[in-house]
């Protein structure tokens, strides 16, 4: 027997998933931006797809458990944004109703055990470095292990680097033109730490002055986005707790699926009471190129020599957020940067916070995918705005190509660091 479920009993987030299955006309200007439809070919597998079955699970003429298999092959990139003429909404809906489902599925215990440990490690860095030092020991037997345990030993790098926390306060050089508070990222501190060394180098160089607020947490969108909406509330209020808005002129973020996790509080909170500061702290918070980009640089950046510099566009900076020219204005202003531009860059590919480890097939094949069409611009060195992107990338393209952060790259072209 299937029951209609009325918008209004999906809480106050359920405005926006009926506002987002209206708006689609079914066009299919999706289509070719969709990593799953492009590389599966099923409708089903497709934005206009997924949301045909999201409506009728909703509208009671549909199983969930029918839908499901479609829904949970969607990549969350939200390309369908940027390509839909008709504004679909769809990360309002994708999010909501991970959210919805989780709670009414079931999964297979080692599908279970897989998860736990996925949300109970990643969005904490101690737990995910020791974790880490493990797995390297285990990396050879990751052929014989189940499908996300054999994903994660994968993706892991030969080395890990060494633990570089950051200071609670990093000073501007020279006369104050910023204070901002910096979202410090879970992964990326035990897997490339260096990120936000270099990022705390830039900003000084450029008059920021950085707060990095000890009580933060992960922002919660690794869990937000694959439907456990309480994980990442949990981790959310600590936020909204630790950064001091009357005390910053921006938090920043140095990870894509970060910022856009924050700029979706609101979302996460509809409702609640922390709905208003929730509101607040994503209206405050943007990617760092956005931020320096806004201020402007000090000092112009310099290489030795002529570099062609691929920029990779993380989908949760230019679909989710919409930035795609602010990255590219700061590497253009380093002088002997010769920016070229990947084929297909609007595709995902493949990180998708733990898309390549719960769709590892599929995110390989996207993996290749962008890895090819890096190698066919004669870049020497690829840039890109996301750890997990980076680290996707770097498991594809090997020693074929140098993969950095914007903000390493910056720092790089200001030559040796200044003091820390």
């Amino acid at each position: 027997m299937h029951h209609v479920i009325p918008i209004h009993e999906l809480g106050p987030q359920g405005p926006s998933m009926g506002a987002a299955v209206g708006a689609c006309v079914h066009c299919g200007f999706c289509l070719p931006t969709c990593p799953t439809y492009v590389t599966l070919g099923e409708e089903m597998d497709s934005p206009r797809g997924r949301i045909f079955l999201m409506k009728e699970v909703l509208e009671g003429t549909m199983e969930l458990e029918v839908a499901l298999p479609f829904i949970d092959n969607c990549l969350g990139c939200q390309a369908c944004q940027t390509a839909c003429p008709s504004g679909v909404d769809y990360g309002g809906l994708i999010t909501p109703f991970r959210g919805y489902a989780e709670k009414r599925r079931k999964r297979a215990p080692m599908r279970t055990l897989e998860r736990t440990m996925i949300l109970q490690t990643l969005p904490h860095p101690k737990r995910f470095r020791a974790a880490a030092r493990v797995g390297r020991l285990a990396k050879p037997l990751a052929g014989h292990l189940p499908d996300a345990m054999g994903s994660m030993l994968r993706l892991l790098p030969d080395e890990l680097p060494k633990a570089r926390p950051l200071p609670e306060v990093h000073p501007a050089h020279g006369e104050r033109r910023a204070r901002v508070a910096l979202l410090a990222g879970c992964a990326q501190q035990a897997l490339d730490p260096d990120i936000g060394w270099a990022t705390l180098r830039v900003l000084a160089r450029n008059g920021v002055e950085t707060v990095i607020p000890p009580a933060q947490r992960c922002c919660g969108s690794l869990a937000a986005h694959t439907g456990a909406q309480d994980h990442a509330r949990a981790s959310a209020r600590h936020n909204l707790r630790a950064f001091d808005l009357d005390d910053v002129d921006a938090v920043i973020t140095t990870a894509a699926g970060c910022g856009s996790g924050m700029r979706e509080y609101g979302l996460l909170f509809a409702g609640l009471p922390e709905e208003d500061a929730a509101r607040r702290l994503a209206e405050r918070t943007v990617d760092v190129t956005v931020f320096l980009a806004g201020l402007g640089l000090r000092e112009a950046p310099r290489l030795e020599r002529e570099v062609a510099v691929a920029y990779q566009d993380a989908c949760h900076l230019a679909h989710a957020q919409g930035v795609r020219r602010e990255p590219r204005d700061l590497l253009k202003a380093i002088d002997g940067v010769r920016l070229v531009e990947p084929a297909e860059w609007e595709l995902c590919c493949g990180s998708a916070g733990t898309y390549n480890v719960e769709r590892p097939d599929v995110a390989a094949r996207l993996g290749d995918r962008k890895a090819t069409n890096l190698l066919a611009t004669g870049a020497e060195v690829v840039v890109s705005a996301n750890i997990g992107c980076m680290t996707q990338l770097r498991t594809h393209l090997g020693d074929r190509l140098e993969v950095v952060h914007t903000m390493q790259f910056l720092d790089r072209a200001y030559g040796a660091p200044g003091p820390s």
